[in-house]
């Protein structure tokens, strides 16, 4: 027993000790920029990493999203506005992001911001409602990521693609599914590639959280408008029925 009991305790200090050699350290000075910081994961982060001393670079998709979050952060959080489906709106965001960090490289990018909707029945979607999703959720992140590389090179950083793990379920039609498997496939090989350079890039699968984004009224009002602009054809198909249930 008591042979266990030291067994235990020296299994635990190097645990310890193992542990604490990969926790960052000298904090000051370090940027991280994260989207999608209006609300839930992203608006989370942000504040938990400012409290710790990084200095945080939120992008919000809306001014209101952006003056709430500086409401409640310290005076070295700083914000941008950003719409990941607009080429020139990431274009103004990688420059204050270098100007930001004046020649350090950027610690850290964690992509958080995605488009969810509209979803359902593959033949109700047009490919505007696959665009919607895939440009803020694929293309942007991609787009973002590569315009941000060289700073990352420069500070030997890492990239933490934040991805809910339901989306790699094909349970529904839709851009939403397809950009999760889309941006796995994209994470995997930017990590392969990176590694030369000593940056690091993670995908963290997270589940549902009780937030703004995962709304079933939401889902539910899309459902109802995609079925409203169907052709007679195709909801006859389905009926009525289908739809209620």
């Amino acid at each position: 027993l008591h042979i266990a009991v030291l067994a235990s305790i020296l299994f635990l200090i190097i645990y310890w000790i193992i542990r604490d050699r990969y926790r960052v350290r000298n904090l000051n000075g370090k940027h991280v920029f994260i989207t999608g910081c209006d609300t839930g994961l992203g608006n989370s982060l942000a504040k938990w990493l400012d409290k710790r001393g990084f200095c945080v670079i939120a992008a919000c998709a809306t001014e209101k999203g952006s003056q709430e979050l500086q409401c409640c952060s310290s005076l070295s959080l700083k914000t941008v506005n950003l719409n990941l489906a607009d080429s020139d709106s990431i274009a103004r965001a990688v420059v204050f992001v270098t100007e930001q960090t004046a020649g350090k490289g950027l610690f850290g990018l964690v992509s958080n911001a995605e488009g969810t909707a509209p979803v359902g029945p593959t033949d109700w979607l047009r490919i505007e409602d696959f665009h919607s999703v895939l440009d803020v959720s694929l293309l942007g992140l991609i787009e973002i990521t590569l315009k941000l590389l060289p700073l990352l090179k420069k500070a030997e950083g890492r990239v933490v693609n934040l991805m809910n793990a339901k989306g790699l379920m094909a349970f529904v039609g839709g851009g939403y599914s397809l950009s999760k498997w889309g941006m796995e496939a994209f994470s995997d090989t930017l990590r392969i590639e990176m590694r030369h350079f000593g940056v690091k890039v993670s995908i963290v699968k997270h589940g549902f959280f009780k937030a703004e984004e995962v709304n079933s009224g939401i889902i539910e009002k899309y459902l109802f408008k995609l079925w409203n602009r169907l052709t007679p054809e195709i909801r006859d198909s389905y009926g009525e029925k289908y739809l209620v249930e």
